[in-house]
């Protein structure tokens, strides 16, 4: 069974609100194995919504719509189904009674124009709406079916949950599930990933995608199953696969974040580390402090404008080489707060300035050099994910953790 969702109105079109329920009705469609492949928006207008639902109707067996069964003008959902159905509309003296009592509960008056909302077409099968005055119904047609639901988000979701979604799982039969893993790269481009994995990006079931963010690649793998115990081992046997493939890249899955891998892995350690970052506004101090555990792995932190005002802060002389200054910074921060690795990431001078990621441990100073992206939101998020995949990797090699030396 294909569905496919439509969202109808004219707010959503031009994005003065974002359009929730797609999102809401897909999860909820994933949850029973049901797959979804395509999810349109359309304004309030009859003619479009029309060429929509057609359009639908000729890839899909199943179309859910949310949006426009209010009693105004611009709500023409029910009559773009009627046209679509071939069913003239009729009015539901069923719903027109709820819709009545639903006001003189509240104390309310019902206006004339309410009487639109219980209009369905002919024969379709009515879904009472307890909890607001728009109605939803099911269109069948031709072994397909047009599910309209309201565009309010809780009357969706409560008339989704408890009369669609269980239509759904008796039309198809047989019960699925569906449940997706992300598996999250870090300092890899996606056309890297891409390239290392396509074989797999043309697996049906479980299928395998990618998605870049600023220095970290995600591989969604979705697994669809009779049973949740079934889709579970197909997932686990891709991302086997997945890491394999592209080996110490990948840092967690799902909900783990890289500053939570790097935290949970110095406290397993009893590993504490010094902070000094430019170019970022503190935004790397924050990720470690906001990971569970992550102020006590802080030895400290600081977060400067540039290099010279870190190194100034630091007491370190800045007549020298920005390589010298930035691995002078991270020894200086791990000897200063009794740290065991230092790590410092500085903008180098000149008009097209390297980043210079410093990580100062027990051993000396490791010094990596990249073309500085800047200062904006989508470079710092790419020099969090370098800086702190510099921890991680010291942690994945160092054979054991040494602990804090005297001469610090």
């Amino acid at each position: 069974m294909i569905t496919e969702i439509v969202s109808i109105g004219t707010e959503l079109l031009l994005g003065e609100i974002t359009d929730t329920n797609a999102a809401h009705i897909a999860r909820r469609l994933a949850a029973i194995g049901v797959d979804h492949y395509y999810t349109t928006t359309v304004g309030d207008n009859r003619e479009r919504i029309v060429g929509v639902l057609e359009s639908a109707l000729g890839r899909s067996d199943v179309v859910i719509t949310t949006g426009g069964l209010g009693p105004t003008v611009d709500d023409v959902t029910r009559q773009s189904v009627a046209r679509v159905t071939g069913h003239e509309l009729v009015s539901s003296p069923e719903l027109l009674a709820q819709i009545e009592a639903f006001f003189r509960q509240r104390g309310h008056t019902m206006t004339e124009n309410n009487r639109q909302q219980a209009l369905i077409p002919q024969g379709a099968i009515v879904i009472e709406n307890p909890v607001g005055t728009a109605p939803a119904f099911i269109a069948e047609v031709a072994g397909k079916a047009i599910i309209c639901l309201p565009g309010v988000p809780h009357e969706m979701a409560y008339l989704l949950q408890t009369r669609v979604l269980p239509y759904l799982q008796r039309e198809m039969g047989q019960a699925a599930v569906i449940l997706s893993r992300w598996v999250h790269t870090v300092a890899i481009g996606e056309s890297a990933v891409d390239q290392a994995i396509s074989d797999w990006m043309h697996s049906d079931n479980p299928t395998v995608g990618t998605r870049a963010h600023p220095g970290q690649t995600d591989v969604c793998i979705t697994a669809k199953a009779a049973t949740r115990d079934g889709a579970l081992k197909m997932l686990d046997a891709m991302e086997a696969q997945v890491r394999e493939r592209l080996g110490a890249v990948v840092y967690g899955v799902d909900d783990e974040t890289l500053a939570g891998v790097v935290v949970a892995g110095l406290s397993c350690s009893g590993l504490t580390v010094a902070l000094g970052e430019t170019t970022t506004d503190g935004l790397i101090a924050r990720a470690l402090q906001e990971a569970e555990g992550g102020d006590r792995v802080l030895a400290g932190t600081h977060a400067a404008t540039g290099g010279l005002a870190l190194a100034e802060e630091l007491s370190i002389p800045t007549g020298v080489s920005d390589e010298e200054m930035a691995s002078a910074i991270a020894a200086t921060l791990r000897k200063t707060h009794h740290a065991d690795l230092g790590l410092a990431i500085v903008e180098g001078r000149g008009e097209s300035p390297l980043l210079h990621l410093a990580l100062a441990s027990a051993d000396g100073v490791d010094l990596r050099q990249r073309p500085s992206r800047g200062r904006a939101e989508y470079a710092a998020g790419w020099t969090l994910h370098r800086a702190l995949d510099m921890v991680r990797r010291w942690l994945m090699t160092a054979e054991t953790a040494a602990p804090a030396d005297a001469a610090r």
